[in-house]
């Protein structure tokens, strides 16, 4: 495929995360965008700032095919859009040139110097500090998650380098060329896809042989690499680490050199490693230790991603994407180590039946080290209910006296009632659009 000759790119669930990013990409670059997506977003409301045309019904009367040519046209999905897609149905019995978010990101990439991070969990912060630390280098990244810096997912530079979010969902990162490649984590995850968690292993392996140049795995992971651990022998050894005012600072051992005081901001070890990770591509592919020392300090975080919404002496208010049982238990973590004598209140929105029922030990042990916890149904996205598999269930398997089932509807009631000071509200579904009334509420309660 030749991009240079596409004059229209049509996105099928444009305000995916993901996608949204690549078709940024296109708008600024000059492409007339259109897409679909199910709900307006304040994804969605940006994109049609920059002047990409967003419907938001499935139908294909609203597809402008007056200024769709099909030589000059691209089809854009992602693998979340139900089979029986009308827009998507029109397209392939049409005849237009339709590719894979994880196809058109391979494309866009693969004439590039692409630096890529996969993992089961961490991709997002790790890229995202990443594509900071190469921002000077004019690299352009791809994120799944929106950077605080930029308050963006798409952090445009030039041609010549990329940072790109390696996703192992549906395989996508099999479609990826990169030079020099991470991965963070290989924990089971998306069973519903691989079906056994060696088939998951399998292809983070075949992941692993696609990487051209340089390989960097956390120390522990079945791979051959360059390694990287905190307080422990490794490639890449952060140590003498100190919490100082809110912040960590740490020094640093390369296989060939050495590096003093890094400053990071962003809380927990997991998050530590994530830096460390970024750290080791960037000095792989030729960064200065300096210039890296200094884009780390400078870092502001990821949406989303132990997001403070508030943060005051009388109420504390968290949020999170988490959604997997070792997500959780970095996330608790974290809090315990940034506030040790608070009571602390868990909300959370498990995300998938199948992801629940595999994993409802899992979730119940992580959930029960709050102090309280309220649980929402489970939010589907994709997915048929599956019978039995529910959030009482879950919540039933808490080891906790404070806990309940709550609705959208009553959450910031049974939320101003608690007296938890740390309240942490966790999950990939739907919950973050609930965030800002949690907040606003909150707010007017304490007077903030």
């Amino acid at each position: 495929m030749n991009l240079k000759t596409v004059h229209n790119v049509y996105f099928i669930g444009v305000g995916g995360i993901g996608m949204s990013a690549i078709a940024r990409y296109f708008a600024v670059n000059g492409k007339q965008v259109f897409g679909y997506d199910k709900t307006p977003s304040p994804i969605t409301k940006k994109l049609e700032e920059i002047g990409v045309k967003i419907h938001f019904e499935d139908a294909v009367k609203n597809i402008d095919i007056s200024c769709l040519d099909k030589k000059q046209t691209l089809v854009v999905y992602t693998p979340a859009i139900p089979s029986e897609h009308q827009e998507l149905n029109y397209f392939i019995n049409s005849g237009f040139e339709i590719l894979k978010r994880a196809e058109i990101l391979g494309e866009i990439t693969k004439n590039t110097f692409c630096l890529g991070v996969a993992g089961t969990h961490g991709k997002t912060t790790t890229s995202s500090i990443l594509g900071h630390i190469m921002q000077p280098e004019k690299a352009t990244s791809f994120l799944g998650g929106i950077a605080e810096n930029y308050n963006s997912n798409l952090i445009l530079g030039e041609d010549k380098i990329s940072v790109v979010e390696a996703d192992e969902f549906d395989r996508s990162f099999l479609k990826l060329s990169p030079n020099i490649a991470c991965v963070t984590s290989m924990d089971a995850d998306h069973l519903d896809i691989y079906g056994e968690n060696e088939m998951l292993q399998q292809s983070f392996r075949e992941f692993a042989n696609k990487v051209s140049d340089t390989l960097i795995v956390a120390k522990g992971l079945p791979l051959k690499g360059l390694t990287y651990a905190v307080d422990d022998v490794a490639d890449y050894r952060a140590y003498n680490v100190k919490v100082e005012t809110g912040k960590y600072v740490f020094d640093v051992q390369t296989p060939t050199s050495e590096i003093k005081n890094i400053e990071f901001h962003l809380p927990g070890k997991h998050n530590m490693m994530n830096a460390l990770a970024a750290l080791a591509m960037a000095d792989v592919y030729g960064v200065s230790l300096e210039s890296i020392k200094e884009q780390l300090r400078t870092f502001k975080g990821v949406q989303r991603r132990f997001s403070y919404k508030i943060k005051n002496e009388s109420i504390v208010l968290i949020d999170d994407y988490a959604h997997h049982p070792t997500e959780i238990n970095a996330v608790e973590h974290s809090v315990r180590e940034m506030y040790p004598k608070e009571k602390v209140l868990a909300v959370f929105q498990p995300h998938l039946y199948t992801r629940t029922k595999d994993f409802v030990e899992d979730f119940s042990t992580a959930l029960s080290k709050f102090d309280e916890v309220l649980l929402l149904d489970i939010y589907p996205a994709r997915e048929l209910p599956i019978k039995g598999i529910t959030a009482a269930w879950l919540l039933d398997k808490i080891n906790s006296v404070n806990k309940a089932l709550v609705s959208k509807e009553n959450l910031e009631r049974e939320i101003l009632k608690s007296e938890s000071k740390i309240i942490v509200m966790l999950g990939a579904g739907d919950i973050g659009l609930l965030v800002d009334e949690v907040k606003n509420s909150l707010e007017k309660k304490y007077n903030i």
